[in-house]
């Protein structure tokens, strides 16, 4: 499925889903996590969702004292970094704490057809950026649950372009799925040159680098 092109203009069809990553209060501006401009993309998402029949959304959806959170480890600072039993793991302010504001969804976002939510990192003591898999491996059944509806081609698009997009895009076409990811449909942290590496990551692991107006009708 992975060779399947991406031809401009692009008119999405029923095999086709577009995965909306993340969009929730706690990476807009004032939320505890802010990624730049994060809700500047919620009506273009809003467009573009329009002429997907198979939307997925996910949400960060971490218990309190998340083991990412930085005030989760004595000493620990926001950014820094530790290492876990699956690997290294970036310190991150408390976000997206489950049922709080700031891990609802950008009330804006306008997605009613939306089929899934997909709520991730929900183990205290295991981070998720990927919407496929946890960050120790285990699979989150989302390649499974698109496989069943017949999906062949992914769109990604959302929150934040260099973490959790890189990572569920380049699971997504590491499962099989012709994968896009459509740039100006997310945003990005930028923390010392990781929107330049995970673009890196996503064109290495063969995903395609769109924008909005590459669907057809234009977003």
């Amino acid at each position: 499925m992975s060779g399947l092109p991406f031809r401009r203009p692009i008119v999405p069809a029923p095999q086709d889903a577009l995965l909306l990553i993340d969009v929730q209060n706690d990476f807009a501006p004032g939320g505890s996590l802010p990624v730049p401009d994060g809700d500047a993309i919620v009506p273009l998402l809003n467009r573009i969702a329009r002429g997907f029949a198979t939307v997925i959304l996910t949400q960060d959806w971490h218990p309190p004292r998340h083991l990412s959170f930085a005030a989760a480890h004595p000493g620990g600072a926001p950014f820094a970094s530790v290492e876990l039993p699956y690997g290294r793991q970036v310190l991150w302010p408390d976000h997206c704490v489950q049922g709080t504001h700031g891990a609802a969804l950008i009330a804006a976002l306008d997605v009613p057809h939306a089929a899934l939510v997909l709520r991730k990192g929900c183990r205290r003591t295991v981070d998720s950026y990927s919407a496929f898999a946890e960050a120790d491996g285990t699979p989150t059944g989302l390649a499974g649950y698109l496989r069943e509806r017949g999906v062949a081609r992914v769109f990604v698009a959302g929150l934040a372009t260099d973490f959790c997009v890189r990572a569920s895009a380049v699971d997504a076409a590491g499962a099989g799925f012709a994968t896009a990811v459509i740039a100006d449909a997310c945003r990005g942290i930028d923390a010392d040159g990781s929107l330049a590496a995970a673009w890196t990551a996503m064109t290495a692991a063969g995903v395609a680098r769109l924008i909005a107006a590459d669907l057809h009708p234009a977003a």
